[in-house]
């Protein structure tokens, strides 16, 4: 059964949004304020895609336009998390290369036909994986290029390149990324039943065809999300995606 969209909905989203800025103030995380910005993002961004999404689905130039739109935000939101230098654009390399191989791929075998009520939620959420796999490798990654710039440095001094240093120090952190994807993975059905899941359930799907969308998705995501990871390393231990100006080798 669908939830009804009445009053007592938006006074239960409500009321969770405000226990959950309570409850992260209270207990002095750094995020209270943004969790209550994030809410309200949330709730206008969702009512104007509603009524946008009818629109789009009926020209393919419109279509086309929502998608870009949709890669822009990406783009700015996972370059601005890692860093707030000019080289956040970079960020655009992993995003494009996890989602852009995949939907192509999906397209091309007919899995996903090339309509805008299914293309949107299936570029979206390997739009969404992507973001989150380069936002968390590409903080991962310059954090402990930071706080072990001794070692960075080791490496230089011992003939390694600077790739390669830096790629010692910050590929295990980056890797790191891939565990929230796995783990959803590994644990659906046990712990778990994930959105697609449910939302073909409730779009009136039997089981075994929720099961087979939900599986196709965990499956892009984690292919999406490898190669988002990988290509994030490659950019910060080229120096393309930084903080600070990078440790420069001997005689540059």
């Amino acid at each position: 059964m669908l939830l009804p969209v009445n009053i007592t909905l938006a006074v239960v989203l409500a009321v969770l949004l405000v226990a959950a800025v309570t409850v992260a103030a209270l207990c002095r995380l750094d995020h209270a304020r943004d969790i209550a910005v994030a809410g309200l993002r949330a709730a206008v961004q969702l009512a104007a895609v509603s009524f946008l999404i009818g629109w789009v689905v009926r020209a393919v130039p419109l279509l086309v336009c929502f998608l870009l739109l949709m890669f822009a935000v990406a783009v700015r939101t996972a370059g601005r998390r890692i860093t707030r230098n000019h080289t956040w654009w970079w960020a655009a390399a992993p995003i494009a290369a996890g989602v852009l191989p995949v939907v192509a791929a999906l397209l091309l075998t007919g899995l996903v036909p090339p309509r805008g009520v299914t293309l949107i939620p299936v570029t979206g959420i390997l739009m969404g994986g992507a973001l989150t796999a380069t936002v968390l490798s590409g903080r991962r990654a310059l954090d402990e290029l930071e706080t072990r710039r001794g070692e960075v440095e080791a490496g230089l001094a011992l003939g390694l390149l600077d790739r390669e240093a830096r790629l010692e120090v910050a590929r295990p952190a980056a890797s790191d990324a891939m565990l929230p994807g796995l783990d959803q993975t590994r644990t659906v059905g046990l712990v778990t039943l994930p959105g697609a899941f449910v939302g073909m359930l409730l779009g009136g799907a039997s089981p075994v065809q929720a099961g087979a969308v939900q599986l196709f998705v965990l499956v892009a995501l984690l292919a999406v999300q490898a190669v988002a990871v990988s290509v994030v390393l490659e950019l910060v231990a080229c120096g393309r995606l930084h903080r600070v100006p990078l440790i420069p080798a001997e005689g540059e």
